[in-house]
């Protein structure tokens, strides 16, 4: 049984920092990219960050690009979203997603549907 765990969500203040996890169960941590999308209000689902699991390339969508750092864990299984400076566009359900393909489509560009994710964490940043 494949599944996809959130954690770490929170509410904080602007220029604060929040860690997100997610727990990947029954993948194989190979050929694929792990990342994080955000919904925001009105908005559409969107990937932010990503990572290749055979090389980690890391991928970042202009609006996080320098605060937000994603990593992973393969033999946890588990990648991160380390998140700073945090604004108040920022606050989204935050959602774990992976999906077998190549590197160079694990970025912003290429990966605009989630296909599997988790249930989602909410970061909600204000004042």
């Amino acid at each position: 049984q494949v599944e996809l765990v959130e954690s770490g969500g929170g509410s904080v203040q602007p220029g604060g920092s929040l860690r997100l996890s997610c727990k990947a169960s029954g993948y194989t941590m190979s050929g694929r990219c792990m990342g994080w999308f955000r919904q925001r209000r009105d908005k559409a689902r969107e990937l932010v960050a990503s990572i290749y699991t055979d090389d980690y390339t890391t991928y970042y969508d202009d609006s996080v690009k320098g605060r937000f750092t994603v990593s992973l864990d393969t033999g946890e299984n588990t990648v991160y979203l380390q998140m700073t400076s945090l604004k108040v566009e920022d606050t989204a359900k935050y959602y774990c997603a992976t999906d077998r393909r190549s590197s160079w489509a694990c970025s912003p560009r290429y990966w605009t549907t989630a296909g599997d994710r988790g249930q989602g964490t909410q970061v909600t940043v204000s004042s």
